[in-house]
């Protein structure tokens, strides 16, 4: 828990005015370096990194019945701004938004550039069937699972009039697999 506290300066001294009653009942301990001011009470804690630093052989410390002084010595007397230094947090960029459409489209030209032979031919399959109306994708489907994967129709209106025929490709005929 931290205490409440204030602070004035003169041209050669910072106080730093802890509110805390009865400071000396509470087991307060208070520790000064040049650029650091800590003090602690039973469970209080006040932690200052300080703007400029101080000469700690000529600064001092004392309870009262409802405060705790500290009086820092300036090493210098110029004025300062404020007690503590401040911490300079830096905003967290935003990230740019993706266009996720257009990443898709690059992968896809890259793949189309490195495939080759039946890897393209495969891939060409792929983009026209799934760039297709549902028509046309049943249309693929049903011709090539009639024809035994040797016709692939995109015409709904041939296909869909009656099973389609094997057709092997000229110079191989082709054969039922033996049960």
């Amino acid at each position: 828990m931290s205490v409440r506290h204030d602070w004035y300066q003169s041209e050669t001294k910072v106080v730093i005015t802890v509110l805390l009653k009865n400071a000396a009942d509470k087991n307060f301990a208070v520790e000064i370096s040049e650029k650091r001011v800590h003090m602690t009470a039973d469970g209080y804690e006040l932690d200052l990194k300080l703007l400029h630093p101080i000469v700690v052989e000529r600064s001092s410390y004392k309870a009262v019945p409802s405060k705790v002084e500290i009086t820092l010595a300036k090493e210098t007397g110029i004025r300062w701004e404020d007690l503590e230094e401040k911490v300079i947090v830096a905003a967290p960029v935003k990230p740019k938004a993706k266009n996720w459409d257009q990443l898709v489209s690059e992968e896809e030209k890259i793949d189309e550039k490195e495939a080759k032979g039946e890897t393209a031919l495969n891939n060409l399959f792929k983009k026209i069937y799934s760039t297709s109306s549902p028509e046309v994708q049943k249309a693929m489907n049903k011709s090539f699972s009639e024809s035994g994967g040797t016709v692939l129709s995109t015409n709904w209106n041939e296909v869909g009039k009656e099973k389609v025929s094997v057709k092997p490709p000229d110079g191989t005929e082709f054969r039922e697999w033996e049960k």
